[in-house]
């Protein structure tokens, strides 16, 4: 395994706020040494750095730290940029509150047997303890892997509140991305025609999802909100799905944004990824807030062998991982024979023959259904199996077999992925769309996007100020979204980047094939690399818990 690179970033920033300190000598050089050691923490995901009792004096003693304008701040052995301490305090007291206002309602029990049929008296029906104890609390986690019915219980829960608070709750339902928000909106909606209650119960719960960054409203060239503890959402409940991928700073904004008496019920992986910025937050809040927390256990979407799969990569378990990938059976995991390019070549050959053969606008809304039903998810950015390396080599494939992907950049099928925010058309970094001539006037590209009723936004190139080709994803891109069949490449050599939770998020985006690009060593490494991130929020939220929240009386 390769060591963590001390960047410039990093020997700067520690080199800046050692020449703006007390100290000298010895004292500065190891100070500056600790600095430069957070800012590496920084940048992998940690909100704070552990020290030792002799390095936390020492920070003290440097000036820097404290209340006030200083950028440091030692709380307890941990040493936190003055940001970050903020998000994390702000984010406690404020789940705190939310904790506190846990209220006791009752519900007639033959609602919940009407909602939650008994299947199996001798098993637990985990959907259906998470919709009695969500109604103890006004903060509440649904948690589970993919396929447990995360999305079908919620929507259980929220026609059971809209029942029993006697009172037309006004509910938001938002996901950190544009994908996770349709899968979010279709899932709730697929859902709310299958519930046994009243109409009136079905029309109040809201049948579409946006967002968490449209919810809060943006402010463009700022990482500020419209909404906030002085302008609050109006909302009664609030529902975010995919919460693993909220970062510590957008948690605590939203959180933040809430109006007094408001519920959030959060939906999310525990084992996948966390975000790609700072912090665990869904698994420090799991971990600290038992009561506020049901974890589904029963899996309904996969089969054996992607569920076996899975569980063997989420608990370490590398052995039986290669056993089920070397096997004869189960047939839908399997080891790929041959090389990623040519594989995913082929795969996309069948994609581009459905891009000649679209012409109208319903054509392109069943092309993006062809799209999505395979994807090259891989773990690193560059190299011959990366991202860019696979993007480049499967444009090669598609033109050696009659695919023309290297006459123009923007040529008919050619999938994008927006790689940063364009506010003014409501398109965000990792936004998918597919180049392809505009109906009305062939003659012209455009991008199309899916949105969230269904309809295609199409796009002039020009207007997107940054995309890349999107045969081949970073599976810390895939998160939130769900795929036929994916192909998950691994490096050649084995590196600390690629991980556990990286894998086991990568093989779960699939419905119903997984087949591996991987040597033995490097597929073990990654199996036993598990990502470890310091934190203080869990251990704060713990405290604060105690003694909190009540029962829910089942009449």
């Amino acid at each position: 395994m390769e060591e963590k690179k001390i960047r410039l970033l990093d020997s700067q920033f520690a080199a800046f706020l050692a020449g703006r300190s007390r100290l000298t000598g010895q004292d500065r050089k190891q100070f500056q040494g600790i600095i430069c050691r957070l800012s590496m923490g920084l940048a992998a995901g940690d909100t704070c750095l552990p020290l030792t009792e002799s390095e936390a004096s020492l920070i003290v003693a440097s000036g820097l730290s404290g209340d006030g304008d200083q950028p440091l701040c030692v709380h307890g052995r941990l040493l936190y940029t003055k940001r970050y301490f903020c998000h994390e305090r702000n984010l406690g007291q404020n789940i705190c509150a939310l904790l506190q206002q846990s209220t006791t309602l009752e519900v007639d029990g033959r609602l919940l047997d009407h909602l939650f049929p008994v299947e199996n008296e001798e098993e637990i029906d985990w959907q259906r303890l998470a919709a009695e104890r969500a109604l103890q609390h006004h903060f509440f986690i649904v948690s589970g892997g993919p396929g447990t019915g995360k999305s079908t219980t919620v929507v259980k829960i929220l026609a059971l509140l809209q029942s029993v608070t006697g009172q037309q709750l006004r509910i938001a339902l938002a996901a950190p991305t544009g994908k996770a928000a349709n899968r979010l909106q279709e899932a709730v909606n697929s859902s709310v025609g299958k519930l046994a209650v009243s109409e009136k119960i079905k029309e109040s719960i809201p049948q579409s999802a946006s967002t968490l960054h449209r919810l809060l409203g943006v402010r463009r060239h700022s990482p500020f909100f419209r909404h906030n503890s002085q302008n609050p959402l109006l909302f009664d409940l609030v529902l975010i799905d995919e919460a693993s991928m909220v970062d510590l700073a957008l948690m605590a904004k939203l959180v933040d944004a809430l109006k007094p008496g408001s519920r959030l019920i959060l939906l999310g992986d525990k084992d996948q990824l966390a975000s790609v910025e700072s912090g665990t937050v869904l698994g420090d809040m799991i971990a600290s807030l038992p009561e506020n927390t049901v974890e589904l256990q029963k899996t309904y979407r996969f089969d054996a062998g992607i569920k076996c799969f899975a569980h063997a990569i989420n608990t370490g378990n590398a052995m039986e991982a290669w056993t089920l990938l070397r096997g004869d059976s189960p047939n839908n995991v399997t080891l790929l024979d041959g090389g990623a390019s040519e594989y995913g070549g082929k795969m996309y050959c069948e994609y581009m023959a459905a891009v000649r053969r679209a012409i109208h606008l319903e054509d392109y809304k069943k092309l993006f259904q062809v799209f999505h039903s395979f994807k090259i998810l891989c773990a690193l950015r560059h190299g011959p199996t990366g991202v860019s390396g696979l993007n480049a080599a499967v444009e090669k494939y598609l033109s050696q077999n009659g695919h023309d992907c290297f006459g123009d950049t923007w040529y008919p099928g050619r999938p994008v992925m927006v790689s940063r925010n364009e506010y003014s058309l409501d398109l965000y970094n990792g936004d998918m769309g597919i180049c392809l001539p505009d109906p009305e006037n062939p003659s012209s590209m455009k991008i199309w996007f899916e949105q969230i009723d269904g309809s295609l936004q199409g796009v002039l190139p020009g207007r997107i100020g940054a995309c890349e080709t999107a045969y081949a994803l970073t599976i810390h891109k895939s998160q939130g979204t769900e795929v036929g069949e994916v192909l998950v490449v691994l490096p050649e050599k084995e590196s600390t980047l690629v991980s556990r939770e990286l894998l086991y998020t990568a093989v779960t985006r699939a419905r119903h094939t997984v087949k591996l690009s991987s040597s033995r060593r490097v597929f073990d490494c990654a199996v036993l690399e598990k990502i470890q991130r310091h934190s203080g929020l869990g251990t704060e939220m713990a405290l604060w818990s105690g003694g909190m929240g009540r029962r829910v009386n089942v009449k």
